[in-house]
């Protein structure tokens, strides 16, 4: 077990840039996980983390003390002083506690005959997180990510996803246009403009669901390959659902029907 009261440790300004930057996590290949919740989700669906962090006072907590005594976070273990901990944590108010983790790699490429969720240019990571929790929570387990998403590994989608990311096989820089030209099941993306209400839709066999960015939607070269778009019935005022909301209802349209006798 290691000690750190210094900021001038090597030690910990290492473990601060892995914390504050996106480009050094993708150039080391790991992700930091920041809470209880989120390491025990790790442990439970992955493994063992690379390194466990706790702050001083966080040594104390009861939930984080039964956690280091029980062997799960493994031989390395960090303990940091208050101060330096809340120069590492990423919230307002820190956990006490966080890891630096490997993320899970698909085995294989994607299936082309089951459920999946493809995602065009999500820019906003927290969107991304949201979006990940309900495929995890409505039984979608295969997400494709273009290469100009958010970074799914991000703190900020972590944060959102509470732990779904162990749950799913994420595959990331994805030739959207290419796997829906051999997908077996229906592509489906949904439009404002779009005839058909969602609620129209035969959800029972593979679907994909297609959603875009924010601002852009889904983009033509993508497009191309679906044939069919709906729409969400809004009776409100309200002009548009946000994506993370509209996949939400798209989602849990797809497990309504399934459940039907």
């Amino acid at each position: 077990m290691k000690h750190i009261a210094s900021r001038d440790n090597p030690h910990f300004k290492a473990l601060k840039k892995l914390a504050r930057s996106g480009r050094e996590r993708r150039k080391t290949g790991l992700a930091w996980l920041d809470g209880m919740h989120l390491i025990e989700a790790y442990g439970q669906h992955v493994g063992m983390p690379e390194e466990v962090v706790v702050s001083v006072s966080g040594t104390q907590r009861p939930e984080i003390a039964r956690y280091l005594e029980s062997g799960k976070a493994g031989e390395s273990i960090t303990i940091v002083a208050d101060a330096l901990f809340a120069e590492l944590a990423l919230v307002e108010t820190p956990s006490g506690i966080m890891a630096v983790v490997m993320p899970p790699r698909c085995p294989r490429g994607p299936d082309l005959a089951i459920d999946s969720i493809l995602l065009d240019g999500i820019q906003d990571a927290g969107n991304l997180g949201s979006i990940l929790r309900s495929a995890a929570a409505a039984g979608f387990r295969q997400i494709l990510l273009s290469g100009d998403c958010a970074q799914p590994w991000s703190p900020k989608a972590l944060r959102a996803a509470m732990g779904a990311h162990f749950q799913l096989d994420i595959h990331e820089s994805c030739d959207l246009p290419a796997f829906l030209a051999s997908y077996r099941g229906q592509a489906v993306l949904t439009a404002l403009d779009a005839p058909a209400s969602l609620y129209s839709l035969d959800l029972k066999g593979a679907v994909a669901w297609v959603f875009g960015s924010e601002g852009q939607g889904v983009r033509p070269d993508v497009a191309a390959w679906i044939s069919l778009g709906v729409r969400i019935p809004m009776p409100g005022a309200t002009e548009s659902l946000n994506v993370a909301a509209a996949a939400a209802v798209c989602l849990f349209e797809t497990v309504r029907q399934r459940s039907r006798p």
